[in-house]
């Protein structure tokens, strides 16, 4: 029987499976400047490491993140551009959150001509837990209206600047419900498009500063 696979688990061995990958060289990207391909490589990888050591529940279409049983989500970027998209819920999870906590491997790839290999030197291993997955300029702005004691048409206000994709019957909601639950500071960037696309370099500046950024590697 396989230890079942936890959350402290998970974040010890992204911890270690970094370290292993950053000594690894590898034939099969050298060349390879597709960040989506290098990134598949590492998820498979990582997931077949685990994989031959705990029992988990693997993500799927359907569930849209990596590990559904404990609501966290594999990001895996280049130190280049730290950003990765992700599917557009709603317009509340840039100011409540994605509803699940991610794990970011931020790498540099350098390939080596004489071996036709290259490297993945992990560089950053962060876990960013669900209370900060939300946009850092809008949860920090909604804060400091209400703050500066804002009432709701302050707030509906501040909804239309930053352009959310919501209509006005959403924002009014919004509204009420920011007013009666004022949201954390999140620390990603997430840029509106048919996906969200999610923004690392506050997360890799403030990683094991800020409650619910930890720093793993």
């Amino acid at each position: 029987m396989k230890q079942k696979l936890t959350l402290e688990l998970l974040k010890t061995e992204a911890h270690t499976f970094a370290e292993i990958e950053s000594g690894h060289r590898e034939p099969t990207l050298y060349g390879v400047t597709d960040g989506k391909a290098v990134g598949t490589y590492f998820e498979h990888k990582f997931r077949s490491y685990l994989r031959e050591r705990y029992d988990f529940e693997e993500g799927s279409s359907a569930s849209g993140i990596d590990s559904p049983e404990l609501a966290v989500d594999m990001k895996v970027t280049s130190i280049r551009q730290p950003q990765s998209s992700c599917p557009f819920k709603s317009a509340r999870q840039k100011i409540y959150g994605l509803g699940y906590s991610l794990l970011v491997f931020v790498y540099e790839k350098t390939d080596d001509p004489q071996t036709s290999t290259e490297n993945l030197n992990i560089l950053h291993t962060i876990f960013v837990s669900k209370e900060r997955t939300a946009d850092f300029q809008t949860t920090a702005g909604l804060r400091r209206i209400l703050e500066n004691e804002g009432n709701k048409d302050d707030i509906m206000a501040f909804i239309e600047e930053r352009r959310l994709p919501v209509d006005e019957i959403e924002a009014s909601a919004l509204a009420d419900e920011i007013l009666a639950n004022p949201p954390e500071v999140g620390y990603l960037t997430i840029s509106n498009a048919l996906q969200w696309r999610l923004q690392y370099s506050r997360v890799i500046e403030e990683a094991g500063s800020v409650g619910g950024l930890e720093r793993l590697r």
